[in-house]
């Protein structure tokens, strides 16, 4: 009976998966999930990087009665899936910081009463109020977890916020729990099935070895002409990694002299230009790209032919990450991993830079909650824009100094720097509506406008109210253009207050402000994070000074695969065969001479001609055999074999 109900679903997975996605068959690994969690079994799935994680979930989802929850902290990953899923007319939502308090409440109530069938949403929304009293009310059918490695204080990108899932248990205690990663070790994948409060330990791995991408490490000669010889002897696509922004500009305009189509990404590029340089990378307009880390999450472009680190990454986690974005269509690619003496220097630094004294800590504390006005007792909940460039030049901090603070902070659940949001525009009117009618400026578009925001929105004479200047336009009869210059022109006549819409990062209030008396940071948590951070760049360390151990290998043992086997393609293998291949050659060769002379006592041009081939290798082996003592020269000058 169970088998026949396990059939049933089996055919109706297949037949969603074509009907949504067009898909003939799963990935590997895909349906053993699938099929885990619609027989109820919460389930951790260890999948790499381009596995096709969220097929795993929405699959099940439109399988299912009721609504996913998927719980993840990667808001521009959470608004590409959602707009994927509406492309292919499933109904979806996402819920996170950047938006206001009335997008949230409407997105949950369609949640809650409508017909959502994914529900996206930002850890540090689980605790607020407005979402737990839908909460009660939604029919639940699973819940996904993505990125879940963020749950653990043993994992590479601890989020405390994540430790808030485990009691929206509570509230579906039928739904199971999909937790999925691509980097966990034993460890971490265990503390996620405790924090998850798994049922029972299920774990579905899927092999961490990628046959077609070959592991390389350079650590000699100058390191940009190794990335030369990289990119000009494989063809096809790539991205090279740098640590720092500047770094990824001044390499681009390298490369670029060099003959090579380059361009660079980071995160302080506007957003536009973000995903225009983006989208002309995915589109082969060019050809390589140089980043920061910022660059490649969520990006679905399966022929990268190599991914090149200019230095080393902190963990092997990181590395094994953005390494795997190079091959996902399964052809031959290439990871690189440029490396060099002062790497570690620097990587140490980054080290003493990550784990700020405590006191420092609290100081980025007080002086952000000062810089957003916010007082002691408030703030509990709330969101604000940060311009983090802004507040250090304010407060004459380095961002390095100001970003790993808030990083321990966000540990210790006192406040969270959320990802760069959309921020729509918000306008407010700061005379009576009597005296708009007064105005005279601006002609029949003045007129058109104002008609169109009264209309549209309500309140906006009491008190900051997000509008949409595309909406306005709409209405009006205008462009979006002229909207926004009409809306400029009020603003400097005094006649509203008006912020335009923007892109920023923001930070998430945990709790209320405290005093700095009451700041509690855990010394012991602190410590015991920093000396992980030491271990995990450890291994880091012994993958790059590997000298023969398959660089494969070491990276499948880290995380847990107990029958790894030697990739033969990366660089220590070919190394090896290439030894393998010289010593049978060699011992052929030996074979060969002392056969030719078990017969007769031979001269050695005799020897080479009869062999034939390198004549230099023939006589080095003579040589060989010589020093051995297995041959020697007669008193006639010939060879003969040593009785």
């Amino acid at each position: 009976m169970n088998m026949d109900k396990a059939e049933v679903k089996s055919e109706s997975i297949d037949a969603i998966l074509e009907r949504w996605w067009g898909y003939k068959e799963f990935r590997p690994m895909q349906r053993e999930i699938i099929e885990s969690v619609l027989q109820g079994r919460d389930t951790l799935a260890l999948m790499p990087t381009g596995g096709g994680k969220s097929i795993t979930y929405q699959v099940p989802a439109l399988a299912m009665e009721g609504l996913c929850i998927v719980v993840t902290p990667l808001i521009a990953l959470m608004k590409d899936q959602v707009d994927q899923l509406k492309r292919r007319g499933v109904s979806a939502v996402a819920v996170h910081s950047g938006l206001d308090s009335r997008r949230i409440e409407m997105a949950l109530d369609n949640c809650t009463y409508g017909d959502v069938k994914m529900l996206y949403i930002a850890p540090e929304r689980l605790v607020t109020e407005a979402f737990r009293v839908r909460l009660r009310r939604m029919n639940v059918s699973l819940i996904a977890v993505d990125e879940a490695h963020c749950i653990s204080q043993w994992g590479y990108d601890f989020r405390p916020s994540y430790l808030n899932i485990a009691e929206v248990r509570e509230y579906a205690p039928d739904a199971p729990i999909l937790a999925l990663t691509a980097s966990a070790t034993e460890l971490v994948a265990k503390d996620i099935m405790h924090h998850l409060r798994f049922g029972k330990e299920h774990i579905l791995r899927s092999s961490f070895a990628r046959p077609n991408l070959s592991y390389v490490v350079r650590d000699s000669g100058d390191k940009y002409e190794n990335l030369l010889r990289v990119i000009n002897n494989v063809p096809g696509s790539g991205i090279v990694y740098m640590r720092t922004r500047e770094g990824t500009e001044q390499l681009a305009e390298q490369l670029r002299k060099d003959g090579i189509n380059a361009n660079f990404y980071h995160a302080g590029l506007p957003s536009m230009e973000r995903a225009l340089r983006q989208d002309e990378w995915r589109e082969g307009k060019t050809r390589v790209i140089v980043a920061t880390n910022a660059f490649g999450m969520g990006i679905d472009k399966a022929d990268v032919r190599f991914v090149i680190h200019f230095a080393m990454c902190d963990s092997l986690e990181a590395y094994y990450q953005e390494a795997g974005r190079a091959g996902r269509d399964g052809k031959r690619s290439y990871a690189v991993l440029l490396a060099s003496d002062k790497d570690s220097e620097s990587i140490a630094k980054i080290f003493k830079a990550e784990f700020p004294p405590i006191a420092d800590i609290k100081r980025v504390y007080e002086l952000i909650c000062n810089y957003l006005q916010v007082a002691i007792g408030d703030g509990m909940g709330a969101s604000f824009i940060f311009n983090i460039y802004d507040f250090c030049h304010v407060a004459k901090l380095s961002s390095l100094t100001v970003v790993n603070a808030l990083k321990i902070l966000e540990q210790n659940r006192l406040m969270t720097l959320v990802d760069e949001q959309d921020n729509p525009a918000k306008l407010m009117f700061t005379c009576s509506r009597d005296s708009l009618y007064k105005l005279n400026v601006g002609g029949n578009d003045m007129d058109a406008m104002l008609l169109a925001i009264l209309r549209l929105y309500n309140g906006v004479f009491t008190h900051f109210r997000n509008i949409d200047e595309l909406q306005i336009a709409t209405h009006a009869k205008l462009s979006a253009e002229r909207v926004h210059e009409l809306l400029k022109m009020l603003w400097r006549m005094h006649v509203i207050r008006y912020i335009p819409a923007s892109r920023s990062p923001m930070i998430y209030f945990d709790s209320e402000r405290l005093p700095q008396k009451d700041i509690y940071i855990a010394p012991e948590t602190y410590r015991q994070r920093y000396d992980l951070a030491i271990e995990r760049f450890n291994n880091m360390l012994r993958y790059t000074l590997s000298e023969d151990v398959c660089r494969s290998r070491i990276i499948e043992e880290y995380f847990g695969e107990r029958d790894a086997k030697d990739c033969g393609i990366c660089d220590i293998c070919l190394a090896k065969r290439k030894q393998n291949n010289t010593k049978n050659d060699a011992q052929g060769i030996d074979s060969k001479i002392i056969a030719l002379l078990s017969e007769q006592d031979m001269e050695v041009k005799d020897i080479v001609g009869a062999i034939g081939g390198d004549s230099a290798k023939i006589a080095t082996r003579i040589d060989y055999l010589i020093g051995e003592g297995k041959i020697s020269v007669s008193l006639s000058g010939k060879l003969k074999i040593n009785k």
